[in-house]
């Protein structure tokens, strides 16, 4: 990539960045405000009760414990919902440990002589909190706060996958797409608001060492003005088109949404270009739409079926593995109405298939496969004691794999998760022999492909999944009808080259798959 073209891609990261900035720092001001809420007062009750303080830490610690990409997962399937609670309610269990810690400390550590010359003078136990105890221990309750507050920005990029808008949607996408740029973008502002952060409450944590009022305000202020800027963005954005006074939503057929359409992706490439795609076409139908790229497989499935999502694209063999829990093949025209039977039980309208199907395929080297004369995955089985796999993040967790397994007696010497992103250059630089790769990548081109004679896994047909509610909607369904049968696997597959080989943007795909859709129509 030239100079010129990863600069041309750094420039249009500039185009979601108040959105995705002012979505990290309200989430993450809002985390560290309840935190803070919780924390101190919690920290101020326990420090003088020892056995509740050793039970307190130790439940602060192993929440603490836990992942923070867990700990989001955790919060969804918790209140099965997805998007803004359950990553505000993950990042105030996150902010509590170092808050409380450090007021437990500070309490603790004052000089027993201020408390005897405090009882001495009359205080009461009230009045020695508010005025001495407090203002001795606000440095370190400061510091805590500091601790916390970056480890909260940090674990905010992690909130993308469950539904979240936060600059970790420049990272995930960046490293789905190869998109160096987007996630230079993304660590780059990350660390520069942690930075900003961490600095402002270094002045206030030396303002309440000093005593100086003077300072606390300004920098008190300088925090308000940073956690205001996602509500001016929002007072400054324009209105959707169609939006009425009332807030409601007219769309060109006359009817009314009472929010914007929310179109869904997963977290590859092939994914983000079809929300694209089915973006550009509603919005020419003059409809408000909203999306929520990179989300996880199970998340976004149930985010459609709690109308959290209005649409998205998903695949026939996902379905019915994951969701309706069948391990036997069919036909693809019976799982494809099997699956919309399914769907349909569930409050979901499957509009048909895309007209491509991306399956899960075993690949190899080319020379591998012609030195060992693997042609399919009965001859695969033979050789793969001395062969190491490679597969993307789900594939182990999926039926399909035992099914493939116990049917071949596939048995590796080795297996490894990785992103999809980075099965192929770990195929190519021969740390592993074989990936489980799908078939409309764009970077599949030059593998061998390894057939699956005994149809074990199942087709992967790209079905058009919508809620009920934009199922009703006219404007949406003239959009998106044209859609169905209208791109095959090797147009996919090209769509998806453009990004994963040309390097170009999901936006360039987005427009070159439409006008092949247009095409074909004519």
């Amino acid at each position: 990539m030239s100079f010129a073209e990863f600069q041309q891609k750094l420039l249009q990261q500039f185009e979601t960045l108040p959105e995705r900035l002012g979505g990290h720092i309200e989430l993450s001001l809002a985390a560290m405000a309840v935190g803070i809420l919780i924390s101190v007062p919690l920290g101020i009750w326990v420090a003088r009760r020892p056995r509740l303080e050793t039970i307190v830490m130790t439940i602060a610690s192993v929440i603490q414990t836990i992942p923070s990409l867990a700990l989001l997962a955790l919060m969804v399937f918790a209140f099965g919902t997805i998007g803004w609670k359950p990553a505000w309610i993950a990042l105030i269990l996150y902010s509590i440990l170092p808050m409380l810690r450090n007021t437990v400390t500070g309490i603790q550590g004052i000089d027993p002589a201020y408390m005897e010359a405090a009882a001495g003078i009359g205080m009461n136990a009230q009045q020695t909190l508010l005025s001495v105890q407090l203002p001795l221990a606000l440095p370190s309750i400061i510091a805590g706060i500091r601790t916390a507050s970056v480890w909260v920005i940090g674990a905010a990029t992690l909130a993308q996958p469950v539904g979240a808008v936060s600059l970790g949607n420049y990272i995930f996408v960046g490293l789905q797409t190869l998109n160096f740029a987007a996630i230079l973008f993304g660590c780059v502002f990350s660390a520069l608001l942690a930075l900003a952060f961490d600095g402002l409450l270094r002045g206030m944590e030396i303002a309440a060492r000093d005593r100086s009022r003077l300072r606390a305000v300004v920098i008190g202020s300088l925090i308000a003005a940073l956690g205001c800027f996602p509500l001016l963005l929002s007072v400054l954005k324009s209105p959707p088109a169609g939006t009425t006074s009332s807030g409601s939503v007219n769309t060109a057929a006359g009817q009314e949404l009472d929010s914007p359409l929310v179109i869904a992706s997963k977290t590859f490439a092939e994914s983000y270009i079809l929300m694209e795609v089915i973006k550009q076409r509603l919005e020419e139908q003059g409809l408000p739409i909203e999306t929520k790229g990179g989300m996880g497989s199970a998340f976004v499935f149930e985010a459609l079926v709690n109308g959290e999502v209005d649409c998205y694209v998903d695949y026939t063999g996902t379905i019915w593995s994951n969701q309706m829990k069948q391990t036997d093949v069919t036909s693809p025209v019976e799982i494809l109405v099997d699956v919309a039977t399914f769907l349909k039980a569930h409050n979901v309208v499957s509009l048909g298939s895309m007209g491509f199907s991306n399956d899960y395929v075993f690949m190899m080297r080319q020379e591998d496969a012609e030195r060992l004369e693997i042609v399919d995955l009965s001859d695969l089985a033979r050789h793969a004691g001395e062969l190491k796999l490679g597969y993307d993040i789900e594939f182990f967790d999926r039926p399909e794999w035992p099914t493939v397994r116990d049917a071949y007696g596939l048995n590796f010497q080795e297996a490894r998760s990785m992103s999809p992103t980075l099965m192929y250059g770990a195929l190519d630089n021969k740390q592993v022999d074989v990936i489980v790769a799908f078939r409309t990548d764009g970077r599949t081109l030059n593998l061998a492909v390894i057939d699956d004679p005994k149809s074990v896994l199942p087709p992967y047909d790209g079905i058009l999944m919508i809620s009920s509610r934009m199922a009703r909607n006219a404007a949406a369904m003239k959009a998106l009808r044209p859609l169905i049968q209208s791109i095959s696997s090797s147009t996919m597959s090209r769509a998806n080259a453009i990004v994963d080989v040309d390097g170009k943007s999901i936006s360039e795909a987005a427009d070159w798959l439409s006008d092949q859709i247009e095409s074909n129509r004519k």
